[in-house]
């Protein structure tokens, strides 16, 4: 042992100063790097505050709780299109987490011939491609009519609960976030993957030596193994899905209103972007810059809460 430390330090000793420098500079190089992105999420971040600060003086934090959204009034609020964001995004997790982490489960352990896992790992990948104007007008045309069906028939049957207690016309919040989960799938569930792999075999045949079943392995010992990283895919999915723009405004139905039915229209901060920021003049540039910064800080909790749970499974 004490050989092997000698003989490293020597050849450390032995490295030309071409070598050091080099190391240095590339340090120095990942630094700079590093310290660009915190000043571009800050200048992003400045950019969109200083557009947003006539509006800001104006409604304050009002704003947050105002529900009325009046460009011929000046009147501004963005309460409903937080509570759109936010249940639109928590659909699409319901939906996508336990399909997304199960596939993951299939596709790292060998339940699948190689030559299968193969196919199905490319085609979840190539669902990340696909653009998201493509997921809008598949949506519209095959999403929507088959969610209206099921719309009117949960209505007829349980309008009495709030969910279902208006009758879908159409686009709206269910459309919305089932597209969500579809979109958020293939990051969820390619993540999810990369972490279960990533854990040494060693730690699955300790756990069938000890005597655990197949299941046993996956449930209690991978899949805690893993959850760090299955939580960064999930966060990493949320926050696409709050960001998520096209295909939400076409199937959302962008009404300005909050409902409790998941069958009603309503809207995000990003279909509100997207619908009127082209048109926009006047106090309504800034409103709609206030709503962005909304959005913006909204997904940085989100990635910052990440982070703190990350952590704290790492030192658990």
């Amino acid at each position: 042992m004490t050989t092997n430390s000698q003989n490293l330090s020597s050849a450390m000793k032995n490295r030309s100063d071409i070598e050091k420098s080099l190391d240095r500079g590339f340090i120095w190089l990942t630094k700079i790097f590093a310290f660009g992105v915190a000043a571009t999420l800050l200048w992003i971040g400045s950019q969109v505050a200083i557009g947003a600060w006539p509006a800001i003086q104006k409604f304050g934090a009002g704003f947050l709780a105002n529900t009325t959204w009046n460009p011929v009034n000046d009147s501004y609020g963005v309460l409903p299109q937080i509570y759109g964001t936010l249940l639109s995004s928590f659909i699409g997790l319901l939906i996508a987490v336990p399909i997304g982490v199960g596939t993951a489960v299939i596709l790292s352990e060998d339940f699948l011939p190689a030559k299968v896992k193969l196919v199905l790992v490319f085609a979840v990948e190539l669902l990340a491609a696909i653009p998201s104007v493509v997921y809008g007008v598949w949506g519209i045309f095959v999403l929507v009519p088959i969610l209206t069906n099921l719309g009117k028939w949960l209505n007829s049957y349980f309008g009495w609960v709030p969910f279902f207690s208006t009758s879908p016309t159409g686009p709206g919040m269910l459309p919305a976030g089932v597209i969500l989960a579809i979109m958020t799938l293939p990051i969820i569930t390619a993540l999810s993957r990369d972490a279960l792999i990533s854990i040494p075999s060693s730690l699955r045949q300790a756990s069938l030596g000890l005597g655990a079943t197949r299941w046993e392995t996956i449930l209690q010992v991978l899949i805690p193994a893993a959850f760090s990283g299955i939580v960064s895919a999930v966060m990493l999915g949320l926050g696409r899905a709050m960001g998520e723009t096209m295909a939400v405004t076409m199937l959302i139905g962008n009404s300005n209103n909050i409902s409790l039915s998941l069958l009603a229209p309503a809207n995000t901060i990003s279909s509100l972007l997207a619908n009127q920021f082209s048109e926009a003049s006047g106090l309504q540039v800034a409103a709609l810059m206030y709503a962005a910064l909304v959005l913006f800080f909204l997904t940085l909790v989100v990635n910052i809460m990440a982070e703190l749970i990350v952590l704290r499974v790492k030192r658990i």
